[in-house]
């Protein structure tokens, strides 16, 4: 697996609204829970199968009309985290590419947290 794609390290932070995750490479994503529950992957959430791998990446600099909080988040084999929302949404499994992916788009429009 690519160092790139490599989580060493994943922090929910409920009260901070962030999710926060090391990679391998040195990389720190942060990204705000909001965004990444707007984004959630999942077929229902995304419209459509042809949707699927989509999202929208102002999502995570817009004002929050929600607090979103993490219930849980576990690992889906070495390629991907499903996260259990207090929503009661868990559909979305979360694939690491594409996580880095949101961060990286979310740095190219202007906002990111991300450290390098």
């Amino acid at each position: 697996m690519n160092n790139k794609f490599t989580p060493v390290s994943i922090d929910v932070g409920n009260s901070e609204q962030t999710f926060t995750i090391e990679w391998a490479d040195g990389h720190k994503t942060v990204l705000p829970l909001f965004g990444l529950r707007k984004n959630c992957p999942c077929v229902t959430c995304r419209g459509g199968h042809d949707m699927m791998g989509r999202y929208e990446p102002q999502l995570f600099l817009v004002q929050p009309t929600r607090i979103y909080k993490i219930v849980s988040a576990e690992p889906v084999g070495n390629h991907a985290i499903r996260i259990k929302w207090d929503d009661g949404h868990n559909a979305g499994m979360y694939k690491w590419e594409l996580i880095r992916h949101m961060d990286e788009s979310v740095e190219r429009i202007g906002g990111g947290k991300s450290e390098k």
